[in-house]
């Protein structure tokens, strides 16, 4: 034992000395305030393994019973950023189950819980009248089409006659997200709850958006007794016997009218009495006269046939790691539950809980490394993002004619303009990432029809990074928010603090961002092709001659000799922040890296201040603002790592992209579920201890979720290329924990194929297992 605290204590004091960088320095820019859009944290999302739903708008985060805020955090059912069910908690005789196993399914289909009954005194002063373990509790939670859907079934294992009071509670509190992520509000609507009939119970508020947002939860078979905040059932179950219970949370969101219902909702005043309008959430009509239980077995089977049909004939991998096999399937599962039908297609929302909605910048870095197992991915945002482009100059939005969405939101604050959120355009990246995306989607497509339905967005983002983006006509492009309620630092790290110089005080802007200018050279390259292709050779060569130029000036602007990288950033001044960060490794993967930069810029990526034995830091270790503990200035980042992976691929340094995927699987192992968060904390890597979790990540999140076929794709040097109609593998290899990997369904063009990589010590053979259609295959040096 004495053994044990000397080596926590000289973890925490090792720990201690690792983070205390920053407030060495003691900086003045304004570090004590918390920022705007601060996700305030009392409790840590790591106490407890939470569970997550979703379907469509709607996303559920479970406590591992299936429960709903029995303790603080962000549980909840939510619904275009509302949480319309804050309250969910089922007893057995006044008391918890026992948990046996909670399980989300391997597709993410549905939550499975396997409980058991405690110890029952039904009298105090009585012996156990039922001994624990007696009755098994299992159930089955999911989303579908509008509406939560919840099965409890009991089963006996007794030799006596049993009867059990349960007890469900429950409540509906209406919180827009960023009031549940910590943002006062001075005025709400108003709230209301009604008893509906015998098994159903309406919760309904009014908000001072004038949308009418409602919650209401069906009870099977009908409760023994019903009121607002809780419903009693006792269930009788003889020796062997079994009982299901059903409860079923719909929820609504409505334009409200003016005449009032005939029914009167305890708390609601006359004002919020409103008749609700057409279905806006989705939700199903069912029979008044059907059975909880045969809706919930009709929306199982539907919700499993809509899985089937969103998964069907994507690029699937098996390797000769069960470990990865496990991580792959959870990822796979995560890409498709987070993806949403748009009438432009499927669109991977951000995260859950945080960021379940529609992300540019996150949208297109999931679309792009996913694009070899399914590019419907990419077609959906090239097509959502094409068409809600800004149009005009408003600075509230921080939107420019020509500018890409950043993110919207519909919730009652973003409605009323209290946050930017509903359709904000403060981002710098997602506008050559877009155009960077159209030209890969087709590289490996040849869906030259999409090209031409989003070809008049690609032009107008052109045109706004020559004349929006470059603020002051030096060839960057930079950023400047336009509204005080905007983001501060508008690239993906976005923290009020991310961007900063070598003695840590933060840069003033406009900021030009190293990944950006990679992102604007990629994309002027990739758009001089497609205007080739359509025919456009003057627009083609004018691309092309910019792109060159663009790579010499951001050389000679960007890269630091002293640091052994490519700066940070550019401040307003043009005066380098010659910080050693990960945004480096982006120049890699656009390939604006000079080929003589790149062995330096993977040196100190890879080197001891920059890796930590798990991943590759945010920022390296002893920058000023250095902290492990942070969200940007320090911290790991799983689809940042994939993307430098993908960069050292380009310039064929595959074992450093190797050790990193290495690193990155063998975080997983230690992830509920082998699935990666949005980052982890950068703390160096100590044997036997797994890598720390970061208190309030998302988990899920798709760009997460995408990179191990990021990582996998880097590593063999999977190209698709369908003008060659051609699958590269350039000097593929493999890292040492996997001997064996088939990719299965590989698609280009008309044609199919499955391929076998074998891993014999550092060389990698390939074969054509099977193959449909005229593809040619090629392993190149």
């Amino acid at each position: 034992m004495a053994a044990d605290n000397t080596a926590a204590a000289h973890d925490a004091k090792a720990r201690t000395a690792e983070s205390a960088g920053s407030v060495a320095h003691g900086f003045q820019d304004a570090d004590d305030v918390l920022p705007t859009y601060h996700i305030e944290a009392h409790t840590s999302l790591v106490e407890r393994p939470l569970r997550s739903l979703k379907f469509g708008e709607a996303f559920g985060v479970l406590d591992s019973y299936g429960d709903i805020g029995v303790q603080p955090g962000p549980e909840g059912l939510y619904f275009q950023d509302t949480r319309y069910l804050s309250r969910l908690e089922v007893t057995v005789e006044g008391q918890r189950p026992l948990m046996l196993s909670s399980v989300m399914q391997d597709d993410n289909g549905a939550l499975s819980v396997d409980m058991t009954t405690p110890d029952i005194r039904l009298d105090a002063h009585d012996e156990t009248s039922i001994p624990r373990e007696t009755i098994a509790i299992e159930r089955t939670k999911f989303l579908f089409r509008g509406a939560c859907y919840d099965r409890i079934g009991l089963r006996s294992y007794d030799s006596k006659h049993r009867r059990l009071r349960i007890v469900v509670t429950f409540d509906a509190d209406f919180r827009d997200l960023f009031e549940v992520r910590g943002t006062d509000r001075q005025e709400r609507g108003k709230r209301g709850v009604l008893v509906a009939s015998d098994r159903e119970v309406q919760f309904r508020y009014v908000g001072l958006d004038e949308i009418v947002r409602t919650t209401a939860l069906h009870f099977g078979p009908k409760p023994n007794s019903i009121e607002p905040g809780k419903v009693v059932f006792d269930v009788s179950l003889p020796p062997e016997g079994r009982a299901s219970l059903f409860i079923r949370v719909t929820f609504e969101a409505h334009r409200a009218f003016t005449k009032p219902p005939t029914d009167t909702m305890v708390g609601e005043d006359a004002a919020a009495k409103l008749t609700l309008a057409a279905n806006a959430g989705g939700a199903r009509r069912e029979p008044k006269d059907l059975a909880e239980g045969t809706i919930f077995a009709r929306a199982y089977r539907d919700s499993r046939r809509d899985l089937r049909s969103l998964t069907a004939g994507i690029t699937t991998i098996i390797s000769s790691n069960d470990q990865f096999n496990e991580g792959l399937c959870r990822a796979t599962a995560d890409l498709y539950m987070l993806a949403s039908r748009t009438p432009e297609g499927i669109y991977p929302f951000a995260g859950i809980p945080w960021y379940s909605t529609v992300f540019g910048r996150d949208g297109i870095i999931t679309a792009m490394m996913a694009l070899w197992i399914d590019p419907k991915f990419a077609r959906g945002v090239l097509r959502y993002l094409a068409s809600t482009q800004a149009k005009a100059v408003d600075p509230a939005a921080d939107a420019q004619p020509g500018k890409v969405l950043h993110e919207t939101r519909r919730g009652e604050m973003a409605m009323l303009g209290e946050v930017p959120f509903r359709h904000y355009y403060g981002t710098i990246d997602g506008t050559p990432l877009f155009v960077m995306l159209a030209w890969e989607y087709y590289a490996v497509t040849g869906d030259l029809d999409t090209v031409r339905a989003i070809w008049p967005a690609l032009e107008l983002a052109l045109e706004w990074m020559d004349r929006y983006g470059d603020r002051d006509g030096d060839g960057f492009v930079e950023y400047a928010r336009d509204t005080d309620k905007g983001l501060e630092n508008q690239g993906w790290k976005d923290s009020h603090d991310s961007i900063f110089h070598t003695d840590g005080h933060l840069a003033k802007g406009p900021i030009a961002l190293c990944e950006v200018q990679g992102y604007v050279y990629a994309a002027k390259n990739g758009m001089a092709k497609l205007s080739a292709l359509l025919g456009h050779d003057p627009m083609a060569e004018r691309l092309t001659q910019e792109a060159v130029a663009l790579r010499e000036n951001f050389d000679a602007a960007f890269w630091n000799e002293e640091i052994g990288t490519y700066a940070l950033a550019l401040d307003g001044a043009k005066k380098q922040c010659a910080v050693r960060s990960s945004n480096a490794g982006h120049a890699l993967f656009t390939g604006i890296a000079k080929p003589e930069r790149a062995s330096r810029v993977a040196e100190t990526l890879l080197g001891k201040d920059g890796f930590n034995g798990w991943g590759v830091r945010t920022i390296a270790k002893g920058e000023a603002r250095y902290n492990p503990m942070s969200y940007h200035n320090g911290s790991i980042w799983p689809h940042d790592n994939a993307l430098i992976a993908m960069g050292l691929a380009r310039y064929d340094r595959k074992h450093e992209a190797a050790r990193i995927f290495q690193g990155m699987f063998d975080t997983s192992l230690y992830q509920d579920q082998k699935r990666l968060p949005e980052l982890f904390c950068g703390f160096m890597r100590r044997k036997q201890r797994g890598p720390v979790s970061y208190p309030v990540a998302c988990s899920p999140q798709a760009w997460a979720a995408a990179a191990p076929f990021a990582f996998l794709a880097a590593c063999l040097g999977l190209e698709l290329d369908h003008e060659r109609n051609r699958v590269r593998l350039k000097n593929p290899i493999l890292p040492a924990f996997l001997d064996g990997v088939t990719l299965y369904n590989v698609k280009l063009g008309g044609s199919r194929l499955d391929l076998r990589f074998q891993r014999y010590d550092d060389d990698v053979t390939v074969s054509v297992q099977r193959r449909h259609g005229d593809v040619q295959v090629v392993v190149t040096k």
